[in-house]
């Protein structure tokens, strides 16, 4: 794995699988549904499809962050290897996960002073988190140090997009993002309303948009507008979903047909428990480098 480790967190929402393979160690979320209590490791305790079956019906779901103990816990085994670590952690605007690391980062420095261990905050949520783990991967790869990576993602963690709609505003009117009498409004008129991730990371709604078509057109407008070079854009792209595989595949063969120059096919993963817990089933989320975010 090289001089250093590349980590992340749960809530980057790729798959196990996909992180093993790319050599990237993952710290585990948790969540409770219906008062017990489970990693978000993927998928693998409970699946996508029957954590949102459970919410639809009524299941009580909470999260928690990963504390000191557990990231002291995650960077220690590393760092008596006399390995580095870039870590990089889900949104500040969203968790409170980042002070957590910064914290064990400093309680481990005390104790391995000659080793670095660097904690970067991706302002970055989901799968727009995966990617930017993607494309530090691919640097990695091709040589990067430690030091010219971390400036990097420094630099352009801002450029990853964020692009969200919802059909089900049930979640969205719990946890407060949307108010109960916009919610019912919205669900009279077949509003999907159309969120993004801001320069402080946290989730903004930005319009609302009547009718299924409509917002998957209007995200990949988005796209068109933001992502670098236009339509001319050669990044990667990737979809996550919460059990709403039509929807994502239909946003997927959109952005194809009108990326011709995209770096491989989109690809699309399921929303894992920790941001399912929030947003429930009916959420379509698009990722892309551009151009910086703004508020």
């Amino acid at each position: 794995m090289g001089e250093y480790i590349l980590t992340c967190s749960s809530t980057a929402d790729l798959s196990k699988e996909h992180f093993k393979k790319r050599q990237i160690p993952v710290v585990n979320f948790h969540y409770e549904l219906d008062g017990v209590s489970y990693p978000d490791d993927m998928g693998e305790s409970v699946s996508p499809e029957e954590l949102f079956r459970r919410m639809s019906e009524g299941a009580d779901t909470k999260t928690s962050q990963v504390t000191v103990g557990e990231y002291i816990g995650f960077f220690e085994p590393f760092l008596q290897e006399g390995k580095d670590i870039l870590h990089i952690s889900f949104s500040s605007g969203l968790s409170g996960s980042y002070n957590s690391a910064m914290i064990a980062r400093e309680e481990l420095l005390e104790k391995y002073p000659d080793r670095k261990l660097y904690v970067v905050d991706s302002l970055g949520a989901s799968s727009g988190y995966g990617l930017i783990m993607e494309t530090l991967a691919d640097k990695r790869d091709e040589g990067a140090d430690i030091d010219s990576l971390r400036s990097w993602i420094e630099e352009h963690k801002l450029n990853m997009h964020h692009w969200f709609f919802s059909t089900d505003l049930t979640f969205y009117i719990r946890g407060g993002r949307v108010s109960k009498t916009a919610g019912f409004v919205g669900k009279v008129l077949n509003i999907c309303p159309l969120l993004n991730v801001d320069h402080e990371g946290h989730l903004i709604p930005r319009e609302k948009i009547r009718g299924k078509s409509r917002v998957i057109k209007r995200t990949v407008e988005m796209m068109e507008q933001h992502a670098e070079g236009g339509l001319d854009y050669s990044g990667k792209c990737f979809i996550c979903h919460s059990v709403s595989m039509e929807d994502a595949r239909k946003l997927a063969d959109l952005v194809e047909s009108k990326f011709t120059r995209l770096n491989g096919k989109v690809e699309i993963y399921p929303i894992g428990a920790t941001i399912g817990s929030h947003t429930g089933p009916g959420t379509v989320s698009l990722f892309f480098w551009g151009d910086k975010r703004g508020e």
